[in-house]
């Protein structure tokens, strides 16, 4: 179990206030009782929790020992003075531990991450959570899910409970860090809603379609540096096609949570008379009208344009709710953005010595882990231009290789012509010098006589030839003559006989 921070500070500032710690001037004295405030606070922590262990279990036990601790940081705040009496001190812790004991909260595990040391024992993914993305891959480290890089845009990242929540009364504590340019943007939800994972997925309250639920809006909407908008739907509005859905919001503050250089810390508190929404200790927006039931699912999406911002989640902690409610009071409800305090009337102001180097270490410790994750990114993005570099010197040389190859295969190509043309340079030389040491004009006179008789005798020979062919193969006159006179005879007789039986056929009448 664990103490809720808010009943704590109400618890301890009424007793403070009904028991006059009024004087908080240093001295000896001041030193000595604030040494034995601190050891009644650790055994009173102690004997609290060996009451609470006999009906809880280890895990509860190792719970309410940190919050002992918290206990006596913030009796340590809140000095006692030297008139404050022995009895009176050991009736105030008594009655902080008994009402610290009846207003705790119970760790929900299935839904919540980053309660211990790492948020995960591994790198790829959280235990109860299923993690997904559109453009890139979500990188879990030791202390943060980075949802959308600084590096490529127009990403998108999710992740979402495997279990719903069975409680209808909770409190959870989402702290988150976003980082980029100067004109960069991006989005980043809260969901509770029935059955996200597969309604919504990576989508943002503008992508959207009918979701039942809630969703905290976190972007730079209107321009004013920053907003916190709350959104509610019962399955019956489609966001992706409504005109404005920034005219659905139902609260609503403006808060720059770019560049902080630390987590910013939001804070969701839903039970049956408030439902309230707190950054950094100080209210966005409540109402009493909020009723959200039990058996939805937390999940967180961020998406980022094509400038985009890096949006990291460092924790989501997830606590039922029983015992008293500790809300803001009325007054301040009305006034939204206004820090939570508890005034205590003709309370003097308080020293600043302990809280000025406690928010100094504190502010030092939150510079060193901006610092820690920037120089993480820094050394990945220099991982991954190493690599780029690598791979492009790895085609470089390959490039490089292959010209050398192919400058190989033109010096072989070159090697091959220069000895050809030596070759035929030597033959040229052998044919000038044959030519010139020897005299072939008597042996051209003897080729043209050989060739003039050649073509004499041809001549001769070849006339000789055709004239006893063509007369060979002609026709002769005679047989012609005969063919002639045989062919005219056929003719006179042919027309004797046609006349003959002409005149010998029968003679008709008319």
């Amino acid at each position: 179990m664990d103490f809720t921070d808010v009943g704590i500070r109400h618890t301890i500032l009424n007793s403070v206030q009904l028991h006059h710690f009024i004087d908080f001037s240093p001295s000896a004295a001041v030193i000595a009782k604030e040494a034995r405030l601190c050891v009644i606070a650790i055994v009173v922590g102690w004997v609290t929790t060996s009451v609470v262990s006999s009906i809880c279990n280890r895990k509860s036990e190792q719970l309410l020992r940190k919050n002992s601790v918290k206990l006596l940081r913030i009796l340590h705040q809140h000095q006692a003075p030297p008139n404050v009496k022995p009895h009176n001190m050991m009736r105030t812790l008594a009655s902080l531990a008994l009402l610290a004991v009846g207003a705790t909260a119970e760790l929900i595990d299935s839904s919540s991450f980053g309660a211990g040391q790492t948020i995960s024992p591994t790198r790829d993914s959280i235990p109860g959570w299923t993690i997904g993305a559109e453009g890139h891959q979500p990188q879990v480290l030791s202390d943060k899910l980075i949802l959308t890089p600084p590096y490529p845009g127009n990403t998108r990242g999710s992740a979402w409970a495997q279990s719903p929540v069975s409680q209808s009364e909770w409190s959870a504590e989402f702290q988150f860090r976003a980082s980029g340019p100067e004109r960069a943007g991006g989005i980043l939800q809260l969901w509770y809603t029935k059955d996200g994972q597969s309604r919504i997925g990576t989508s943002s309250i503008y992508t959207v379609g009918q979701f039942d639920g809630f969703a905290l809006v976190i972007d730079t909407h209107g321009g004013r540096g920053g907003s916190v908008r709350g959104f509610l739907n019962d399955g019956t509005i489609d966001y992706k096609s409504h005109n404005s859905p920034d005219t659905l919001a139902f609260g609503h503050c403006d808060y720059s949570y770019r560049n902080l250089g630390r987590p910013s810390i939001v804070k969701l508190k839903h039970t049956s008379s408030i439902f309230e929404v707190t950054i950094d200790n100080k209210l966005c927006f409540s109402t009493n009208k909020v009723v959200l039931p039990a058996g939805n699912t937390f999940g967180i999406t961020a998406a980022t344009p094509e400038n985009p911002d890096s949006f990291e989640v460092f924790k989501f902690i997830l606590e039922s709710v029983t015992g008293q409610d500790s809300t803001i009071p009325s007054n301040q409800r009305g006034t939204p953005q206004q820090p939570i305090r508890n005034q205590i009337p003709n309370q003097p102001a308080q020293p600043v010595a302990n809280t000025g180097t406690e928010a100094t270490m504190n502010g030092l410790a939150t510079q060193i882990v901006d610092i820690s994750g920037r120089i993480q990114l820094a050394g990945k993005a220099t991982n991954t231009i190493l690599q780029e570099l690598k791979n492009q010197a790895l085609k470089a040389d390959q490039r490089h290789a292959e010209l050398i190859q192919k400058s190989l295969a033109q010096d072989r190509q070159l090697a091959q012509f220069d000895s050809r043309l030596s070759r035929i340079e030597q033959l040229l030389q052998v044919l000038q010098t044959d030519l010139q040491s020897k005299d072939y004009s008597g042996r051209f006179n003897q080729l043209h006589e050989t060739l003039r008789s050649s073509h004499l005798s041809l001549s001769e020979n070849l006339q000789g030839h055709l004239l006893s062919v063509i007369t060979a193969s002609s026709p002769r006159m005679g047989f012609f003559i005969f063919l002639l006179i045989a062919f005219q005879v056929v003719l006179v007789i042919s027309y004797v006989i046609y006349k003959r039986r002409r005149a010998n056929m029968p003679k008709k009448f008319l």
